[in-house]
């Protein structure tokens, strides 16, 4: 018996915007996916470059690939993606999937990147958002991440389609953390998620980079930490981490000048009282865990014998 048969038929849906540099290595990576989807639902939203015409001439000799044209919109923001990704979902919400996953348009992978996947929704019921490690220039998910292994990247996230349907799908917030919201809010309902570090996606585009700077997108980091509940304590500890990696120090005084100013605004919060309260508990439970294995090590160093 063909094992492809007893893994779980998904689907995914990728809003695309002015990817023309990127989303053929996307394209490519999903052509020779070991096990493909039932439907690849692309959304041009509102591209000024060649993007939809690249979608196109794949569409044409793959019948799982569909793209859907959006009219050009004038900024650039995560609501827009949302309203992007919820568009191409109508389309292919009446076909019999058990996970449906999000996938960026300027990221690679290896051919079996979605059979792993689909195997570790087989293996465990209670998995309801599950992605893998990454890499972008200059940064490694396993080295480099502040965030852990039940934090799930935006740029490729698949759901178990019930653990979708219990976090109402993705919130159009306009100031971003999209993605953090709705792994956040499964793991507040009782559902594991999970990014898994034996695979890797490799992100063209630096986060946040889009249009912005890499200390503009700092700054927004920053920023989005505070609107998403984000405890102060832990901030503290983030922007000292950050401020270890390049660009050294700077980068860790935009994230931390983006907190303040987000917190001298006033503004309301894009999240429900109950998620921050589960966020703040969730960051201390994994400060403790870090603290106590730094303190660990440091017993261990003191009785090693000196060189």
């Amino acid at each position: 018996m063909n094992k492809h048969c007893s893994l779980p038929p998904y689907v995914l849906v990728t809003p695309a915007r002015n990817e023309e540099a990127f989303i053929e290595k996307t394209i490519k990576s999903m052509i020779h996916q070991t096990v493909p989807p039932m439907k690849w639902v692309i959304v041009d939203d509102g591209s000024t470059d060649k993007t939809a015409e690249i979608v196109e001439t794949y569409a044409k000799c793959y019948p799982w690939i569909e793209l859907i044209r959006r009219a050009p919109r004038k900024d650039r923001n995560f609501a827009g993606k949302v309203f992007a990704f919820n568009d191409g979902f109508e389309h292919i919400k009446h076909l019999q999937f058990s996970l449906v996953g999000n996938l960026d348009a300027d990221i690679s992978f290896a051919p079996d990147h979605f059979e792993f996947l689909l195997g570790k929704f087989v293996e465990d019921s209670a998995l309801g958002v599950a992605g893998t490690a990454y890499t972008q220039e200059g940064w490694d998910s396993t080295k480099d991440s502040f965030e852990g292994q039940a934090s799930v990247h935006g740029a490729c996230q698949l759901f178990r389609y019930q653990c979708f349907l219990d976090i109402g799908g993705y919130l159009a917030n306009p100031a971003g953390g999209v993605d953090w919201i709705a792994v956040t809010t499964a793991r507040m309902k009782g559902w594991k998620t999970r990014n898994y570090p034996e695979r890797r996606f490799h992100h063209y585009r630096k986060m946040g980079t889009a249009e912005r700077s890499s200390l503009g997108a700092a700054f927004d980091y920053g920023a989005k930490d505070y609107f998403l509940g984000g405890s102060p304590v832990w901030e503290l500890f983030r922007i000292g981490y950050r401020m270890t990696k390049k660009p050294k120090i700077i980068a860790g005084i935009a994230l931390l000048l983006g907190y303040c100013w987000a917190a001298v605004q006033h503004d309301k919060r894009p999240i429900s009282p109950e998620l921050m309260r589960f966020h703040r508990r969730e960051q201390m439970k994994k400060l403790r865990m870090i603290v106590g294995t730094l303190i660990k090590l440091r017993k261990v160093e003191k009785y090693l014998p000196a060189e």
